[in-house]
């Protein structure tokens, strides 16, 4: 299916938007949604995200680069990009722009869409798709009980992190210090590193976390 955003003028909207598309059924979206944008189906409704930045993109890649070295190294998980699409309620699909995905969970890896409970789940979020972020996917995320969630906000140079704590969740905002995850255990980050213009060596960064993991 292709679909053109326009503004008044019919002129092609750049970004960054959001489109939301009701009288959708998840049977049309899994069949017209397409592999290479983000597209995702909640509660009947299609919704359609503007082409992402590069900044989002360097971004989102140095994160994954970082959870995919740590996993594959530690020989714990599997990592995952959008659009691979992720059901995380009955009635709804996300595509998250990274996720980790548990040993226990790796085998059911397979098909679309995704029927898999991750450990962790991170979103770049942007303007048009913060209150998203951090309002309904945060909901959601609880509900599926996915133990951590990482929303990372380039523009307010903050990470906002969501955990399962006992019957709770918690909540914590941070600008600075070191990241600590729950859920991938032993991985961690310095928050600093993802506000840094440019971006720092991935794999330099890499060899820190298993330096310190493993010390």
């Amino acid at each position: 299916m292709h679909v053109m955003v326009v503004d008044e003028r019919k002129e092609p909207i750049a970004g960054p938007y959001v489109v939301r598309m009701g009288g959708w059924t998840l049977e049309r979206y899994l069949q017209e949604a397409p592999e290479d944008q983000i597209w995702e189906f909640v509660h009947g409704e299609l919704i359609m995200h503007s082409p992402a930045t590069a900044e989002h993109q360097d971004l989102g890649g140095f994160l994954y680069w970082l959870l995919r070295g740590y996993c594959e190294a530690k020989g714990w998980g599997k990592v995952l990009t959008g659009p691979a699409a992720l059901r995380v309620l009955p009635d709804v699909i996300r595509e998250p722009d990274v996720f980790v995905v548990p040993p226990e969970e790796v085998e059911k890896v397979r098909g679309v869409p995704l029927e898999v409970r991750p450990a962790l789940v991170v979103e770049v979020t942007s303007p048009a798709t913060r209150g998203m972020d951090l309002g309904e996917k945060a909901a959601e995320y609880r509900e599926a009980g996915i133990p951590e969630y990482w929303v990372v906000d380039h523009e307010r140079r903050e990470v906002v992190v969501h955990r399962i704590a006992g019957a709770e969740r918690e909540v914590v905002r941070m600008r600075e210090g070191t990241l600590i995850g729950q859920a991938v255990p032993g991985f961690w980050l310095e928050v600093e590193w993802l506000f840094q213009e440019p971006l720092p060596p991935a794999e330099a960064c890499l060899r820190r976390i298993l330096a310190a993991e493993a010390a």
